[in-house]
Order: C-alpha cells, then sequence, then structure tokens
C-alpha cells in the first residue's frame, strides 16, 4: 500500500518516509522514527532540538529568539524595554537596572488576559451579537409586515378616493344629462309645433290645389285668406352646449389634495450596550422629538424697567441679555430675576437688535449709526460699518458666521447678507425671477434666525419669508386664520427650536405663531391682554422666552413636553 496515497495508512517518519513515526521535535515540528532521529539532530546543530514521543508532541513550550542574537533562546523578558531577552543581552549593560521577568511568568499573564478576553468573547459578545442578530431579524420581519400594512393602508385609501372620484364623476355626468335631456325635450317640443305646421301647410297645399283644379267660381271665393299666416318663419332655437374645462394638476398639486402623510422614518442613529442591549443616549446626534404642550406654562416673569423693552436672547440657561429704549444692554439673572450687567451702545442709541455668538458674545446693531458691533469683556468692537444700508435684525449662525438684514436708505431696497467677521460672504435680495424676497418701500423692523436646517427666517412685513442655505426661496408665511383677535399679521422678533419650528411674536394679535420647518401653521401661544408681544429666543432646553413690549417683562415659557 502506497503511504502517500493510502487515507487509512498509519503515519509514516518525515525523513524516511517508511518507518512508523515514534518520536517528534517539538522544536522543528518533524515527525520522526527512532532510526532518524540522530539524522535530525545532525542535520542541523544550530538548534536545540527537543525530541519527544509522538503522543507527547507539541509538549515543549519553544521560548522567542533573541532580536539581537538570532541563535540564542530568550528565557528572560525586560519589561521595561517591554521585549525577550537572551542571556547574553542580560550580561550586557543593554538592560542592566531595568525590571526582569521571566519568560514563562509573562507567557502566563499575558495567557490569562488572553483567557479572560476568549472569555468575554464566548460568554459575552459572542451571545450579544448574537441578541442583536436576532433582534434585527426580528425587526426586519415587523418591518415587512408593518409596511405591507402600510401599502394596504394607502391601497385601501386610494380606492375610497376612487369610489368618491367615480361619484363626482358620475354626479357631473348625471347633471350633463340632465341638461342634455332638458334641451331634448325643448327641442323636440319645438320640432313638434314645426311638423304640425308642416301639416297645416300640407292640407292648405291641398286645398288651394282643389280649388285651382275646379271649374266652380264659388269656391275661389270661398277659399279662407290663412296663407299669410305661414311667411313668418318659426323662430330659431339656439342650443348653447355647456363645456367641460378639466383641471390640470402638477404633481406637487396632486399632494397638496391631502389623499393622506406618511410621517417619513427617522433613523434611530443608536449604538448597542454589552450589558443592557439598549440604545445608548448619547449615540445619536438628532435631538428627542417633543410634543407641542396642550396649555403653555408660563414659568417666570422678570420685571426689566426699561421705558419700552424691544429684544431678549439667551446668554446660557441661567442668564438672559435684554434691549430696550433707554440705550443699554442688560444681563439679568433668570432664576433670580436680578440685573447683573448693563452696557451702554457705543453711539447712545437704542440698539436696533441683540443676539449672542456661539463664543458666548454679545452682538448688537445699531441703524442710526449704521453699525454692527460686538461686546467683548465689556468692550464694544465695532464689526461692521455700512454706506446707504442700515442695520436692523442680526443673528449667529451654527457656523459662528453672521447673518444681518438691513434696508438702503431711501427705504426702497432690503437684504440679507452673510458675514464672516467683516467680511460679506453672501448676498440674498431676490428671488429666481428676480423679484425682492423681502418687502420694501417704506420704515419696517426687520428680524432674522437661522433654523437646525440651515434655513434663514425672516420676519418681514405681514409675512415670515423662508429661504435655504442658497437663498432660494422656500415658503412664505402670511398668518393663520382665524386669528386670535382677527387682526392683520405683524410678525416682530423670531427663534426656532430642536423641532426645526419657526416662532415668530405678532404684536397685533398679541401671540406667538408656531409653524413647522414647511411652513405649516401649528399652533398660537397666547400672551394676554396689553401685551403686545416683541422679542423672542429660546434656550437650550426649549424654554420661550418673549418680551412684552407694553409691560416691560420678559416670560419664560414652557411649550414643549
Amino acid at each position: 500500500m502506497d503511504p502517500r496515497t493510502s487515507a487509512q495508512d498509519v503515519m509514516r517518519c518525515d525523513l524516511c518516509e517508511t518507518a512508523v513515526v515514534q518520536m517528534h521535535c517539538d522544536t522543528c515540528l518533524v515527525n520522526l522514527c527512532k532510526a532518524c532521529v540522530g539524522e535530525h539532530f545532525s542535520a542541523d546543530l544550530s538548534k536545540p532540538h527537543k525530541i519527544v514521543h509522538f503522543k507527547d508532541k507539541k509538549s515543549t513550550l519553544i521560548h522567542p529568539r533573541c532580536t539581537s542574537h538570532d541563535e540564542e533562546m530568550c528565557e528572560m523578558f525586560c519589561t521595561q524595554c517591554d521585549v525577550p531577552i537572551c542571556t547574553i543581552c542580560l550580561a550586557s549593560d543593554q538592560h542592566l537596572g531595568h525590571k526582569l521577568a521571566r519568560v514563562l511568568e509573562i507567557r502566563d499573564k499575558k495567557r490569562d488576559e488572553l483567557v479572560k478576553k476568549q472569555t468575554e468573547l464566548k460568554e459575552k459578545i459572542y451571545p450579544n451579537y448574537q441578541d442583536i442578530a436576532s433582534d434585527v431579524q426580528i425587526r426586519m420581519s415587523q418591518l415587512e409586515k408593518e409596511y405591507g400594512d402600510l401599502s394596504t393602508a394607502i391601497t385601501k385609501h386610494g380606492e375610497d378616493w376612487h369610489r368618491e372620484i367615480d361619484k363626482l364623476v358620475q354626479k357631473l355626468k348625471a347633471e350633463v344629462d340632465e341638461m342634455k335631456n332638458t334641451q331634448l325635450q325643448t327641442l323636440q317640443k319645438h320640432l313638434d309645433e314645426i311638423n304640425k305646421t308642416i301639416s297645416d301647410i300640407k292640407d292648405e297645399i291641398n286645398s288651394v290645389d282643389s280649388v285651382l283644379e275646379s271649374t266652380d267660381i264659388s269656391s275661389l271665393f270661398s277659399l279662407p285668406s290663412t296663407l299669410d299666416r305661414y311667411t313668418n318663419l318659426p323662430r330659431k332655437i339656439t342650443v348653447s352646449i355647456p363645456t367641460f374645462t378639466p383641471k390640470k394638476l402638477q404633481a406637487d398639486q396632486l399632494f397638496s389634495l391631502k389623499i393622506g402623510k406618511t410621517i417619513p422614518l427617522k433613523s434611530d442613529k443608536h449604538g448597542y450596550s454589552l450589558k443592557t442591549r439598549q440604545k445608548s443616549p448619547e449615540a445619536g446626534s438628532s435631538p428627542p422629538v417633543k410634543q407641542l404642550l396642550d396649555e403653555p406654562e408660563t414659568v417666570t416673569t422678570i420685571d426689566t424697567g426699561y421705558d419700552r423693552l424691544y429684544n431678549v436672547a439667551c446668554l446660557s440657561d441661567e442668564e438672559i441679555w435684554t434691549s430696550g429704549q433707554d440705550g443699554t444692554m442688560k444681563l439679568y439673572s433668570i432664576n433670580q430675576g436680578s440685573q447683573l450687567k448693563s452696557i451702554t451702545t457705543k453711539s447712545g442709541n437704542d440698539p436696533t437688535d441683540i443676539a449672542v455668538t456661539k463664543s458666548g458674545d454679545l452682538v448688537y446693531t445699531d441703524y442710526n449709526d449704521r453699525t454692527v458691533n460686538i461686546v467683548k469683556n465689556e468692550k464694544i468692537e465695532e464689526v461692521i460699518r455700512l454706506q446707504n444700508w442700515e442695520p436692523s435684525g442680526v443673528c449667529s449662525t451654527s457656523s459662528g458666521d453672521l447673518l444681518v438684514i438691513m434696508y438702503s436708505s431711501d427705504n426702497i431696497q432690503t437684504k440679507v447678507v452673510h458675514y464672516s467677521g467683516s467680511t460679506e460672504k453672501q448676498t440674498i435680495q431676490f428671488d429666481d425671477k428676480g423679484k425682492p424676497l423681502y418687502s420694501s418701500g417704506y420704515f419696517n423692523k426687520y428680524y432674522i434666525t437661522e433654523n437646525r436646517n440651515l434655513d434663514i427666517c425672516v420676519s418681514d412685513y405681514g409675512a415670515v419669508v423662508v429661504v435655504n442655505q442658497a437663498g432660494k426661496l422656500r415658503f412664505r408665511y402670511t398668518g393663520h386664520t382665524p386669528a386670535p383677535k382677527n387682526q392683520s399679521f405683524n410678525p416682530r422678533g423670531i427663534t426656532t427650536d430642536s423641532q426645526s419650528h419657526i416662532l415668530t411674536a405678532d404684536g397685533n394679535n398679541e401671540c406667538v405663531h408656531i409653524i413647522d420647518q414647511d411652513g405649516q401653521f401649528l399652533r398660537y401661544i397666547q400672551c394676554g391682554q396689553w401685551s403686545y408681544p416683541w422679542g423672542l429666543c429660546i434656550d437650550t432646553n426649549d424654554n420661550l422666552f418673549v418680551v412684552h413690549y407694553v409691560n416691560r417683562q420678559v416670560k419664560k415659557i414652557k411649550y414643549l413636553q
């Protein structure tokens, strides 16, 4: 039997390939018969061959070779240099004073660590991954079912719509049939009258023929003179056929019919915890979904003492900046309601608007001085000086830049300018058709903010104008009917929250409008009689701060769950 091709033969010596294996070299991992052991030793005298019985193979630990002395095996380990060393290295000054340990001791420690890691992999991590895979499979099955149910519901709703449309079509066709039948009846009656007249005319013709053929002269005198009544032809009935003008619907108009809507799937960017396998709260970057409260709650009221109060900006969840009609900007403690600091504008004019930058500095606009200024360490620095333009609203963007809305000195033009420091990066003034995005021609207070989706939101005269980051018009919100006091929409301060809601103060109706990021009205927040809300801001917990222009108060309102 050929030992090289037979699967049932016993193992043979790797050298002679004929004798049965009896020994094994743990150093070279070679199978040997007893007769070949000496030959194996003499073949390579540089190695310390470890010959054991075949049944004890791999029982001899193989020490690492020295990286500095190839022929030497290492039995010691330098913990400071983190390398195994041989006796030659040990005798040298290279590792003098270093902490040494036996290689086998280090091996045991590393082996224990590896066993622990393997145990964790076997007993904790691997089962966790199995559970997660099972959970994902279950979710996939649920997803198939739920999406199937969703498709079925949409199909059913579509069938309901088809039935309603069929009813409308049948009703319209029935109206058309009724009009047709009415007109046919009118024409049939008219036709019957004409046919009767035709019959009468035939009779008259026959009568005249008889008289003309008669030799009796008296019959000619006795024929009634009725021919004249047929000379007036019957009236002509003109039938007016109704027309049908189908209403053409584009794709976006079809969606506006509100056949229904699907709530977009929110991506749960989460991680799994090994112990609980629950969602890690810090793993996702999207804010948690918050619902509007049925009844907003006033948490705190701060009296400011201004003659007239205009603006508010959150420095933190504990402090707010305010500005009004006396040329100062005051910092208040929210919890204590006390004034902490007061800064007078550089020109002494009333600040038009205020904002807090990403780094916590106060920014204000001065339309009389035509400047945008920043307050650092209570010192005022002029950032922007305008020519022939007057700044109104200002806000700090998520990137730390400034957005300023301004109008021309002749009150003819209005635009938004994006600044990086004092450098103009972008101007937003016209729509795709070259028409002005913002109102002009009269003095107006414009306010501006940036939404979480980077839309730029402006409170304009009678409207909130929202453009995307590139400056393209997304929508105009012109108020909601019915308004609380049935007055015209008059937006002032504007802000946004973590849900990308847009909130704007409506002084005429003494309320705050809340709309979503696409301009759909959500609700009003009533501010009370004679409040005339003006400036707005939101803190990091989505608390709303509302300036009451008349009574010079700032109210902190909780409106989200």
